[in-house]
């Protein structure tokens, strides 16, 4: 297989964006394809593991920008999270990537892929975001496993009553 010039800093930020914005598993994450993304509509299609839903989720400007320029670096690949072997990014591979990542940002603990699944719906439930909304961004079959996120929201009361 040939070897291609891939921005490894590039890619991974763009792994970590992607994974935290659409809160993915490693294992999704990795086994996203670029047909998973429509870049006129700016949507992208996750495909949820382990029984959860799957949605179509917006992809941001900052996003679009991204993914293309990753796509023009990688164009002869089916996956968009790729090593410079072209071979789809492994599992272990990305959470390697995310320890590096959180070390070179100075966290004084191990950062762990999973992390960015959690700190996405707690942003969401911090914002304001409608349970339910939060429920089928996030994949949930329940509601119960939504809950936890809006349960810590620290302004989860406020504007229950206007005076």
């Amino acid at each position: 297989m040939p070897l291609v010039t891939i921005d490894g800093g590039h890619r991974d930020s763009t792994a970590i964006l992607v994974a935290y914005r659409h809160r993915l598993r490693a294992s999704e994450l990795v086994s996203l394809r670029w047909d998973d993304i429509d870049f006129a509509a700016g949507k992208l299609h996750v495909r949820r593991a382990k029984g959860g839903t799957s949605s179509v989720h917006p992809i941001g400007g900052r996003e679009l920008r991204a993914l293309r320029r990753l796509k023009r670096e990688t164009s002869a690949s089916t996956y968009v999270f790729v090593s410079e072997r072209l071979a789809p990014l492994s599992v272990a591979g990305y959470q390697r990537m995310a320890a590096r990542a959180g070390k070179a940002a100075g966290f004084a603990f191990l950062i762990h892929s999973h992390m960015l699944r959690h700190s996405c719906g707690y942003k969401l439930a911090n914002d304001g975001q409608d349970t339910r909304a939060i429920q089928h961004y996030l994949g949930h079959k329940s509601i119960n496993s939504t809950v936890r996120y809006t349960a810590l929201a620290p302004d989860r009361f406020k504007g229950f009553w206007k005076d």
